[in-house]
């Protein structure tokens, strides 16, 4: 079906509500605020069901998208219209979601609207409603009041799973991937300086693969890490390891001093029987300049244009937890537009029903394939991952996790003049 982005055709007459006057919009987002404070999560979604009621719309839905990153999936609740779910590709839901943008599709009875839910730089899934007509001022209650329910849904998740369990589409995780889900950061960010999205296969099962980030102060900190073994010892040393990285990112050490910090870690907890390998890394947000430590992983892959120009080597690439000197810290100027690809080995290394291995070379190709006709690094990274999933044939041997990262350029001082 095609979606349009901007409503065609002639203006079906418009039922305004009673109770529309200058103002509106505010008042209703006010109470809608002040109303959810105190509201348990089984109520979020009738509240919702009721405000859009309030500016017109009805059917409304709100979609989460699933732990495979193949499909968005309803959330259940008294008021929102529950269908099965929809495929990220082709769909308008997915068209709003992965593009960060309102989608409008003519109706025979209105206008149907898909509205992105973000909080910040966390995309959480997508509204959708109809409407008889759509105005400016529409557009801009529907940014602000996706936005409010964004920050409702990530606010409540701290203490529900709801939320978490419309995601699985009645599929449970395994233990270590319960685990490894739970200290995981959203696997996607956008900021007008950097992107990132990340993808951990196989996605109900995940076990050794874990990674980490955190933007501060205009540092972007990232961590990818894979623990040695399968199932759950190799979950718990994942967890220990992500949660000493976490440790020392607060302390603010540099690399080395961090990787001595996490190697210790392991170390003293699981002795010489278990290592782990990971990479850590440091992105100036306003310089496009990255530092890193390679300890054990396959070399990252730097991307321009849509083509992978340069693997980022480094002279030593030693794993985390044999109480070994910490590698040397290697550096890259990025471009605005650059994207860097970390991976652990179960991509490179996993086989088809062939025997075929999927190995780098093949990697790169599907990085430029995909690359071109993507819309931002989530879709990239989810077409990566299809690709995986399509050589292994379904199958797993290993964990593989994809991380991807746009540098967009600009400085803070620069996104500050234009926000002015």
């Amino acid at each position: 079906m095609p979606v349009d982005e901007r409503r065609h055709g002639p203006r079906p007459p418009r039922r305004i509500p009673e109770d529309r006057s200058e103002g509106f919009g505010e008042r209703l987002l006010g109470q809608l605020l002040d109303r959810s404070h105190e509201l348990p999560p089984q109520l979020i979604a009738p509240l919702v069901a009721e405000e859009v009621a309030r500016i017109g719309g009805r059917d409304v839905s709100i979609h989460f998208q699933d732990y495979a990153l193949i499909t968005l999936v309803p959330l259940p609740g008294r008021g929102l219209k529950v269908g099965d779910p929809v495929a990220l590709d082709g769909s308008p839901e997915g068209y709003a979601f992965l593009g960060r943008r309102m989608v409008e599709e003519s109706q025979a009875d209105g206008v149907r609207v898909y509205v992105p839910l973000v909080d910040g730089a966390d995309e959480v899934g997508v509204l959708s409603l109809t409407l008889e007509a759509l105005e400016e001022d529409d557009r801009r209650l529907l940014r602000r009041l996706a936005a409010l329910i964004a920050e409702m849904v990530i606010s409540k998740t701290r203490y529900t799973d709801q939320f978490f369990m419309a995601r699985r589409r009645d599929r449970p995780l395994s233990l270590a991937a319960e685990i490894q889900y739970a200290h995981l950061p959203p696997l996607a960010m956008h900021t007008p300086q950097v992107s990132l999205a990340a993808a951990l296969e196989p996605a109900y099962e995940v076990a050794g693969d874990s990674l980490d980030y955190a933007l501060n102060d205009g540092i972007l900190h990232l961590a990818i890490i894979d623990a040695m073994g399968h199932g759950l010892e190799a979950a718990l040393l994942a967890t220990l390891a992500l949660g000493a990285h976490r440790r020392g990112r607060r302390m603010d050490v540099g690399l080395m001093e961090l990787y001595e910090l996490m190697d210790q870690s392991i170390d003293g907890t699981f002795g010489l029987e278990q290592f782990v390998t990971a990479q850590m890394m440091r992105l100036n947000v306003s310089t496009g300049y990255l530092q890193w430590v390679n300890a054990g992983h396959p070399e990252p892959l730097l991307i321009r244009g849509h083509r992978v120009i340069e693997r980022l080597e480094t002279a030593d690439r030693l794993p985390m937890g044999f109480g070994l000197p910490a590698p040397q810290i290697a550096t890259a100027q990025l471009l605005p537009g650059d994207r860097v690809l970390f991976f652990t080995d179960g991509v490179i290394e996993e086989r088809g029903p062939a025997g075929q291995e999927f190995h780098e070379s093949r990697l790169i190709e599907a990085i430029q394939y995909v690359g071109p006709s993507s819309k931002g690094v989530i879709q990239t990274v989810r077409r990566l991952a299809a690709t995986l999933e399509r050589v292994r044939g379904g199958v797993s041997s290993d964990d593989a996790t994809l991380f991807l990262i746009e540098w967009h350029g600009g400085t803070a001082d620069h996104l500050a003049e234009l926000d002015t």
